[in-house]
């Protein structure tokens, strides 16, 4: 991967709470969040999230929260934990779960008791709080994962594309191979474990998975 030279880093605080669920909480902002995306500088990436905002911020809640719900909850092709993309329900992703977890605490972020630290707001909550290029390079593990979620929403032409394409912006280039890897799982889904262990991820990184709402 390439890295993007002269982009300034992504908004990733504003992207998470973006992709979250529109909680009422989160609706009663609208109007400070289209403000803080309207102090952004100028850049393609602002650009992204204006282009969500004309969506997000002219559809009543109830919508907003059946077309969230349709998109992230009822759809494994557009779920929100990366990892699940390229390990399936495995072994392997139990350990990588175990890794995030052990990077994020050692940076002071302490997950709460109900995601999975690949769970993409968290990694952009994250990526704002983390070292220098910590969170970045966290994202462009898992870049793969985010291309196969940004494939799939603009398949469905959902306005979640533009938060994807925003948070691509600010990470390295999919060479061809990657790319077409991601093709690949979006039409084939993830892998299958093959030898059968569950749970799929170790104990403490398995917190109770309380309902979201």
């Amino acid at each position: 991967m390439r890295w993007p030279r002269g982009r300034p880093k992504p908004p990733y605080k504003l992207l998470s709470l973006l992709l979250q669920y529109p909680s009422e909480e989160i609706l009663e902002e609208r109007t400070e969040l289209a403000e803080a995306i309207a102090e952004l500088p100028a850049s393609p990436a602002r650009a992204a999230l204006e282009r969500f905002f004309a969506h997000f911020g002219a559809l009543p809640a109830v919508e907003l929260q059946q077309e969230y719900v349709a998109t992230f909850d009822l759809q494994k092709r557009s779920s929100l934990y990366l990892s699940f993309y390229t390990e399936g329900d495995t072994r392997k992703r139990g350990m990588a779960l175990l890794r995030l977890k052990h990077i994020y605490g050692a940076a002071g972020l302490r997950l709460g008791g109900r995601e999975l630290p690949d769970y993409l707001p968290v990694m952009l909550e994250f990526a704002e709080m983390a070292p220098e290029g910590l969170g970045g390079r966290i994202l462009a593990e898992h870049r793969t994962g985010l291309e196969v979620l940004r494939l799939h929403l603009r398949e469905s032409e959902s306005a979640y594309v533009h938060l994807l394409e925003a948070i691509c912006m600010g990470l390295p280039r999919l060479r061809l191979a990657e790319l077409e890897k991601a093709r690949s799982l979006l039409q084939e889904g993830p892998p299958d474990e093959q030898v059968g262990l569950q749970p799929f991820a170790p104990p403490e990184v398995m917190p109770a998975m309380e309902a979201r709402r």
